[in-house]
């Protein structure tokens, strides 16, 4: 049996319904890296326990707030933590994540206003990888 090495990809990416609104944000590309069948998918928000369709959410601080102020850092960090499992299950060390989300932005998220505005920071699971050894690539990185 081959020992392929497994990248963890965001869902949404793949085409899976999953964003807070219901859509996806499929890309070419990842459509290309999953049918090559490398590939683990993984919705840290979902995972947390969040439901799709959910009000926007934006990292703010130390906490992760929705659009109507309801503190869901929780949740945030309990998909942080299931999405490390699961890339610690499969020995992944590679991680191609949705840019901007306050789950899965690498380098860049929304700031927490809900004004559109981006601030040199990770989402809560892009930072939970990293600082555990895992390469972190955002979705931007790829077009």
């Amino acid at each position: 049996m081959q020992n392929t090495k497994k990248i963890l990809i965001s869902a949404c990416l793949a085409g899976v319904n999953c964003k807070y609104d219901g859509t996806n944000n499929a890309n070419p590309k990842i459509i290309e890296l999953i049918n090559s069948g490398n590939a683990i998918l993984v919705c840290p928000e979902q995972l947390g326990g969040l439901s799709t369709p959910r009000t926007p959410s934006e990292r703010a601080n130390t906490k992760v707030l929705s659009q109507n102020g309801k503190d869901v850092t929780q949740e945030f960090q309990k998909g942080a933590e299931e999405t490390l499992k699961i890339a610690q299950r499969f020995h992944i060390k590679k991680a191609i994540l949705k840019s901007k989300s306050p789950s899965c932005g690498s380098n860049y998220i929304y700031d927490g206003t809900f004004s559109h505005t981006l601030t040199n920071r990770d989402g809560v699971t892009a930072e939970l990888l990293k600082a555990n050894g895992i390469e972190v690539i955002s979705s931007d990185e790829l077009n």
